[in-house]
């Protein structure tokens, strides 16, 4: 539900800037005197909606360092970090990816992340916790779900499903506001107020059904990373550190991370729509059966 109120308030503020900031500025590409352009509305919805999502995933590696305090490690100094780097390395050079940038972020919870703009141009960090709490093998397997991300360029089509459903969204919301603005409302000259109130409403309601589907497929990659973390790090690995973050019950990562993380809060009914992992226990059933 936080996770839910959070992106209420996040589109509300966006539309809220967005549809001043056109009014104030006189550039409204869509509406003409001749009604509702929708060739110039897709346009103007896939630049804003592909471009958020773009310039989300192009600063995610700094916000990642910003809001979880990622301390890169430059030069190993330590036998645990030098592990850690040195496992990083290998399991990028079997996968076939660009070395990441390798960190470590302090909290007591066991978790790790991987993020960034390309598959040559990305950061692996994991928890304090996760090196203290998991055996090595345990780790490894960890540590090769995330690279598995990264090879598998989850990141990249998580940006371009999520440009995609906010164009639509922009769209759509903007065409029923016209509508009921101008057949509801019956608003001869230019838009009125209800044009503006039922295209944020309109915007809401569409955003909601939309993330549905953008959770859908975080959660499909997480089966996917799975996969990839055994054939990297084996089966029987990955199910350990699975199992052991399943008796660990961690928290999940904040709102921003969520979906890079290892391992995500649990839930039932209609949340489970918005989670950006399944549950750890299908996740492990899945890694079986696959045997």
């Amino acid at each position: 539900m936080k996770r839910i109120l959070l992106f209420l308030a996040t589109n509300v503020a966006i539309v809220l800037v967005l549809s001043v900031t056109m009014r104030v500025l006189g550039v409204e590409p869509y509406l003409s005197a001749n009604g509702l352009n929708l060739n110039s509305l897709l346009i103007f919805a896939a630049v804003m909606g592909f471009g958020g999502s773009f310039i989300s995933l192009a600063i995610s590696k700094w916000m990642a360092k910003k809001s979880m305090g990622v301390q890169v490690i430059e030069s190993p100094n330590t036998a645990t970090e030098r592990w850690l780097v040195d496992t990083v390395r290998r399991y990028s050079e079997e996968a076939g990816i660009g070395m990441p940038e390798v960190g470590i972020f302090d909290s007591p919870e066991v978790n790790a992340f991987a993020t960034g703009m390309s598959k040559n141009s990305s950061l692996v960090a994991v928890s304090s916790g996760l090196l203290e709490q998991m055996t090595r093998q345990e780790a490894e397997a960890v540590i090769g779900h995330e690279v598995a991300h990264i090879a598998n360029g989850d990141m990249v089509t998580l940006a371009l499903i999520q440009g995609v459903v906010n164009t639509f969204v922009m769209f759509l919301s903007r065409v029923i506001g016209y509508f009921v603005d101008k057949v509801i409302f019956k608003t001869e000259n230019g838009t009125g107020p209800a044009f503006f109130v039922t295209m944020i409403v309109a915007e809401l309601v569409l955003g909601i059904l939309a993330s549905i589907i953008v959770m859908w497929f975080s959660r499909q990659r997480e089966f996917r990373a799975d996969s990839g973390g055994a054939r990297l790090a084996g089966r029987h690995n990955m199910i350990a550190a699975l199992e052991r973050l399943n008796s660990l019950h961690p928290s999940p990562l904040p709102d921003r991370m969520a979906a890079f993380g290892i391992s995500g809060g649990g839930a039932s009914g209609l949340k489970r729509l918005f989670l950006t992992h399944p549950p750890l226990s299908e996740r492990i059933q899945a890694l079986r059966d696959s045997q």
